[in-house]
């Protein structure tokens, strides 16, 4: 497994590696790299490479300006794979920086690495940490082509084994979110648990008044839910098949309402550590509108983590 950790040593970016003892990864087999971006776009002069005879005016303060920037970047990356590399003394981590655009940085070279897992804060140092869901945070998290995983420090319920909500919405994206779940090394003693949110069948109250109408509603919200309770149970039993632990309780709810409220609730409810959501298999422009509506808003509004699961393209048709 590869996971790639975009690290700019804030408080939030300590938080998302420190939840990581409670995501359910492998103790060893793991290649983690950690990257720090220096938000500038001027490179620094290579150590052999002295100034021109005729620099422009303020060139020589610009690129010590940018060395300075990216000494603190190859600090913060050192910091965060040392944090890594304490919490995982058998992961093989390395460390990076790069300069330019933070997002436009580590999606290329998340992409460039193959990573199967990205790790963000869900705010950051730039000035839109004041967002629930930091500008940076949420780029990665909708472009992407892998796995990001947005760590936050509140929720869980304080146990040593882990709790988790899954989203089911019957989509192909929720059925990858539900494999992945059942291949992560759960605790003992952890609880995974399935939740469909059933948003029902809407009418205006006054053709509620019609009975044709009404009976016909009713009817229409009854078979809507026996769907939902069998997609959920029915998840349920494919995540207990594809766990590898017995000691890990398995359960499903129905829940009327809209997902992007009903999830969040529920977790908050539950003391949840993360919630897992399956992204869609779109088009990128449509996966990233229906991303702005159900999955960023889940990743937005969450107490807990919140983990968009994808499969890349090498996972689904292996050589």
């Amino acid at each position: 497994m590869k996971v790639f950790i975009a690290y700019d040593g804030s408080a939030d970016a300590d938080i998302a590696i420190d939840g990581l003892r409670r995501a359910g990864l492998p103790a060893d087999g793991v290649e983690a790299l950690v990257m720090s971006v220096g938000e500038v776009w001027l490179p620094p002069p290579a150590s052999d490479e002295s100034e021109p005879a005729h620099a422009p005016h303020g060139l020589k303060e610009s690129r010590e300006h940018a060395a300075e920037v990216m000494q603190q970047a190859h600090e913060a990356a050192q910091r965060g794979a040392n944090r890594v590399q304490q919490m995982f003394p058998q992961w093989h981590v390395t460390a990076e920086e790069n300069n330019g655009s933070p997002a436009f940085e580590l999606l290329n070279r998340a992409e460039e690495w193959k990573a199967d897992l990205i790790v963000v804060g869900s705010q950051g140092l730039t000035a839109f940490s004041r967002f629930v869901l930091g500008s940076v945070s949420q780029k990665i998290l909708t472009e992407a082509s892998t796995s990001v995983h947005v760590g936050r420090e509140h929720g869980g319920s304080g146990t040593s084994g882990q709790r988790i909500v899954i989203g089911v919405d019957g989509s192909a994206g929720s059925r990858v979110a539900v494999r992945a779940a059942a291949r992560r090394k759960w605790t003992a003693g952890s609880e995974l648990r399935i939740v469909v949110a059933d948003d029902a069948l809407k009418t205006s109250p006054i053709l509620r008044l019609v009975p044709p109408i009404s009976d016909f509603v009713d009817e229409v919200r009854a078979e809507e839910w026996t769907q939902s309770e069998h997609m959920a149970l029915e998840a349920a039993q494919e995540l207990r098949d594809g766990l590898d632990n017995e000691d890990i309780t398995v359960s499903s709810v129905v829940e009327m309402g809209d997902p992007k409220q009903v999830l969040v609730k529920h977790a908050e409810e539950f003391g949840a550590d993360c919630i897992f959501t399956g992204a869609t298999g779109f088009s990128t422009r449509l996966e990233r509108l229906i991303l702005g509506s159900v999955s960023a808003a889940i990743a937005a509004r969450a107490h807990c983590s919140v983990e968009v699961v994808r499969e890349r393209e090498a996972l689904k048709n292996p050589q």
